[in-house]
């Protein structure tokens, strides 16, 4: 705003004393304050207010006003309640400086004044992001990509004063603040993703409000173009209008803006400037989609030529051409690793397939890695129920444990596994499955299906988000995903339910001593030391294991049992 708009609300009580030439200054911010010297917290543009408290004498508003200047402040205002009237020589000092002079008079609070210019102020500055948003919106939708969230994420924090970043559904950061600091951790963001998942999914309207310490955000979901925002404005819908379908589809694979303020009780106008700003970023959210789609395609067709059983020649020729788009300037075909990933809900919905596709992309790069690019190296198809990945491997190399180095499922989902748990809560399931690498064509239909019956060994354990890899698939682990849910529920429950009645009304722990007793190969000794128990009570609970299942753990076949039922259970 301008000092001139000072003059022109009554309200504010404030008379010129001097420097009416200078009424065209821009006024960026305010401060009160009655320090002699208060340049160290001035940045330039303010409107100071001040009490007189520092003035001791005449001698002091040469000094005082001199500082003001040097800090490029846009005017003074002093007030009259301290001494009746503004001193002659602080007019003085003002006019030879050319420093805009206001009285205030000793009805009106500097409070007041404080509020009027900072609404203004904030009004305005809103006002020319929404422009400057606007303008580059115009120029992204019509042509070549303005430079990424990036660029949006600098209009924020220049223009508002907001410091913001893009996530992906599953925590990891796209964009952010060039210089944030502190930066947000992985854990607050991974618990952010997770804030944000869960409200979607209970059809809570955004923006989402999350305290994380003593810090406060406020999460805008990012949409695809062609699906609306949602607020409380007349022109958009709120996620409860939508249906349980749709949200489906974009809980686990849209990004989300996290600003760092409570936009509780932002005006309406600031909210519309937020998803206006969403939008923009969708637009790019849109162009990376795009450029995924040749990636896409090539894994599209050569799980086609593996399913289909198609030569190993036809099929290394297809990986040729995949190779330098996924590996550019590799100059030899990668060894590969499969994974396979499926979403499941409980009413049986089977279309999931571009869902998983999605997520599978997400989850396979690195969540240290920032920004949007990580992903380009990562070929994903799908299927009508389940998503294939190609992971190219540029060198496998081999561990001091013999095995080779890849995607492990162990570590697969250790960071995403907080937000998606928190997405799928109540319905849903992701359950993904690991090949080991492969050296050829030849060998690409069995890493298919090894990471298949891998994915089918995670869909058989508890849990939201479940993996397996190739190393899991020992005889026995390959047969627990092929009996049938009801079998497997009778068989654990004639051996395992006595013991946990038992444990519920006494507290034995005979399901955790069975455990031990188990692992330690049925050796008493290491089984009471693990347990920290003597051997005739180690003795006295397998007795009445024993007695309460009609069992003998001195039987190889009833041990095996047990083992199984623990392992389905």
């Amino acid at each position: 705003m301008r000092l001139r708009a000072l003059l022109d609300t009554d309200a504010l009580g404030l008379k010129l004393l001097g420097g009416e030439d200078e009424l065209d200054r821009t006024v960026r911010g305010v401060m009160t304050t009655d320090l002699r010297d208060p340049s160290r917290y001035l940045s330039g543009g303010e409107l100071v207010l001040t009490g007189l408290a520092w003035r001791r004498g005449p001698a002091d508003s040469e000094p005082f006003v001199r500082l003001l200047v040097q800090a490029q402040v846009a005017a003074l205002a002093a007030g009259e309640a301290e001494l009746g009237n503004v001193p002659e020589d602080l007019v003085v000092a003002c006019a030879r400086h050319r420093l805009p002079l206001f009285a205030v008079h000793e009805s009106v609070a500097f409070a007041t004044i404080t509020e009027h210019v900072v609404r203004q102020v904030s009004g305005e500055r809103a006002g020319d992001l929404a422009a400057v948003v606007d303008r580059h919106r115009r120029m992204m939708t019509s042509g070549p990509a303005g430079g990424g969230p990036d660029v949006v994420l600098d209009l924020l924090g220049s223009d508002l004063d907001l410091r913001a970043w893009v996530l992906s559904p599953t925590g990891r950061q796209v964009a952010g603040p060039k210089e944030a600091e502190p930066a947000l951790s992985t854990e607050v963001c991974a618990k952010l993703a997770a804030e944000h998942l869960a409200a979607t999914r209970t059809g809570r309207r955004a923006p989402h409000r999350v305290s994380v310490g003593s810090t406060t955000y406020s999460l805008f979901p990012v949409r695809a173009r062609g699906q609306l925002p949602a607020t409380a404005a007349g022109t958009r819908v709120s996620p409860g209008a939508a249906s349980g379908r749709e949200v489906r589809e974009t809980v686990l694979s849209d990004w989300l803006l996290v600003v760092e303020a409570d936009a509780g009780d932002w005006a309406e106008e600031r909210l519309d400037l937020l998803y206006g700003v969403t939008q923009l970023i969708a637009v790019e959210r849109d162009r990376r989609d795009a450029a995924r789609t040749v990636r896409r395609r090539l894994a599209q067709e050569v799980l086609e030529l593996v399913q289909t059983g198609a030569a190993p020649a036809e099929i290394a020729a297809r990986l040729r051409v995949a190779a330098p788009v996924l590996l550019p300037g590799l100059g030899a075909a990668p060894h590969w690793q499969v994974v396979v990933a499926r979403v499941e809900w409980a009413d049986g919905d089977e279309q999931t397939g571009r869902v998983a596709q999605t997520l599978l992309e997400e989850i396979l790069v690195d969540p240290h890695a920032t920004g949007p690019e990580q992903s380009d190296r990562i070929a994903v198809a799908h299927t009508g129920e389940e998503a294939v990945a190609l992971v190219p491997l540029p060198a496998v190399s081999t561990e001091h444990d013999g095995s080779e180095a890849g995607v492990l499922a162990e570590t697969l989902l250790e960071s995403v596994r907080e937000p998606l748990s928190a997405g799928l809560d109540g319905d849903g399931r992701v359950t993904l499955g690991v090949s080991a690498a492969v050296h050829s064509a030849e060998g690409l239909r069995g890493a298919l299906e090894e990471a298949r019956h891998a994915r089918r060994v995670a869909a058989a354990r508890p849990g939201r988000v479940c993996a397996a890899g190739h190393q899991e698939l020992a005889s026995h682990v390959l047969l627990l995903p092929f009996v049938p849910d009801d079998v497997r529920r009778a068989f654990t429950a004639r051996l395992l339910d006595p013991l946990r009645d038992y444990d519920r009304r006494h507290r034995a722990e005979l399901i955790p001593t069975l455990e031990a007793f188990l692992d330690s190969d049925g050796s008493w000794t290491r089984c009471a030391n693990r347990l920290h128990l003597h051997v005739n009570t180690l003795r006295y609970r397998v007795g009445r294991i024993e007695q309460l299942t009609g069992r003998d753990l001195s039987r190889l076949e009833d041990k095996l049992d047990f083992f199984l039922a623990l392992r389905m259970s």
